[in-house]
């Protein structure tokens, strides 16, 4: 990883954190996207600290809010001449269904639109550093979930486990289309199911899902076996011809049957581009 920049949404704790620790570590220039300014400059404070001389920064943004997303996408692409690897780790859970300023579900719009405006905003730059890779954090959440594109918000039938559940079937959908349109630029794109990880995770949801993620860690993995497949993805020479697929412990295995239907994949990516006012 000696040289290469990677960008890291979500890497100021848990899973994300020990990533970019290690990346760093192996020699990589990091380049954080934070919402919260003391937890972002106390990474970065580490990653310095042991990875010296290499450059680290961080950008800020409230990843719930798409003109955040397009405005921190801007300000990095600006910034960085070449992007080696993007990781969209960023993500949560959210007790009550609530909207953003755009009018999207709150889980929807940071684990899922996030992903998708970031990384369109981040294109150019990935394939004029190719070979490059794009790293997403999904879930076993997704098992059993579908997608109603008649209420892709909830307004109907919202429930914690369901929005994040369906936030993940869009993780791996975005990406088996997101591999698709890259074909060809030398750009890989692959997600993962990290595992049911002791971090952060829930712990701001609120009610009965705060208080079942407590308990439920006491049984979890640590953050260090959780960012293991993280870090493969971003940086193994092994796959580095790998694309589309979704891994959990360091290989490849099936997501749900609903994961790999392409119709649905692209219906979600032209969606998901009217929203943003993006040319899908």
């Amino acid at each position: 990883m000696k040289g290469k920049t990677v960008v890291v949404t979500g890497g100021t704790s848990g899973i994300g954190e020990v990533a970019v620790e290690k990346l760093a570590e192996m020699g990589a220039r990091i380049v954080l996207v934070a919402r919260d300014r003391s937890r972002g400059e106390g990474t970065l404070a580490r990653l310095r600290e042991k990875a010296p001389g290499l450059a680290h920064t961080v950008h800020y943004a409230d990843l719930t809010r798409i003109s955040e997303m397009k405005r921190v996408a801007a300000e990095v692409a600006e910034a960085e001449p070449r992007i080696d690897v993007l990781v969209n780790n960023a993500g949560a859970m959210f007790s009550t269904r609530k909207l953003t300023e755009d009018g999207l579900e709150y889980t929807f719009a940071l684990n899922h639109m996030a992903y998708f405006v970031v990384t369109q905003g981040l294109r150019e730059r990935l394939v004029a550093s190719a070979p490059a890779r794009v790293v997403s954090t999904a879930s076993a959440a997704h098992q059993g979930a579908t997608l109603n594109f008649n209420d892709l918000q909830l307004a109907k039938s919202f429930g914690p486990m369901k929005a994040y559940g369906r936030s993940k079937l869009c993780n791996i959908l975005f990406t088996r289309e997101l591999a698709r349109r890259l074909r060809g630029t030398g750009v890989t794109a692959n997600c993962l199911h990290p595992g049911f990880v002791a971090t952060r995770f829930a712990d701001e949801s609120g009610g009965l899902i705060s208080r079942f993620a407590r308990l439920a860690k006491l049984l979890a993995i640590s953050p260090e076996k959780g960012a293991e497949t993280i870090f493969y993805l971003a940086s193994s020479p092994a796959i580095a011809a790998t694309t589309g697929r979704y891994f959990y412990k360091c290989r490849p295995i099936a997501p749900s049957r609903e994961a790999q239907n392409s119709r649905t994949a692209l219906s979600l990516w032209e969606r998901s581009a009217a929203m943003a006012d993006l040319n899908a």
